[in-house]
């Protein structure tokens, strides 16, 4: 079974020169990019990149987990860590007592906290982009 995560991580890094030869602009790109149901939890993979010319010392996002009827399964926050400027990041979650499956949607409700020197006001979220490579939409 160690073949699977090996396969995921070619998979997420086939993805990343694309990413990180195409300048995003003064904004954070967030991607779902994907998911896997293991022992009893769903791991979210997201692929995260900073726009801005300075670092974010620390990204927080407050999601709402929707099921798949639509219905709010949780809130939760997700600590991106620090974010360097033009690189991109891979960061992963594990949702204790849920499957991907029963995932509908996910909506970031906005920065927790987002820190950094030489940012500007509100920059985890002015013109955050969202994309999904999963059954699961990211909405924001």
């Amino acid at each position: 079974m160690a073949l699977r995560p090996l396969l995921t991580t070619i998979a997420l890094v086939a993805g990343l020169p694309a990413l990180a030869d195409e300048p995003i602009g003064a904004a954070v790109s967030i991607e779902l990019n994907a998911t896997r149901t293991n022992e009893g939890a769903c791991t979210l993979s997201f692929l995260v990149q900073n726009g801005h010319d300075a670092p974010i010392d620390q990204a927080i996002y407050e999601a709402v987990l929707f099921d798949a009827a639509g219905q709010v399964e949780r809130l939760t926050l997700f600590d991106m860590g620090a974010l360097p400027p033009a690189r991109p990041r891979v960061r992963q979650f594990a949702l204790a007592g849920q499957t991907c499956e029963a995932l509908g949607a996910i909506l970031i409700n906005g920065a927790e906290t987002c820190s950094g020197a030489d940012l500007p006001e509100r920059a985890c979220e002015t013109d955050l982009l969202l994309t999904s490579r999963t059954e699961i939409a990211l909405k924001g």
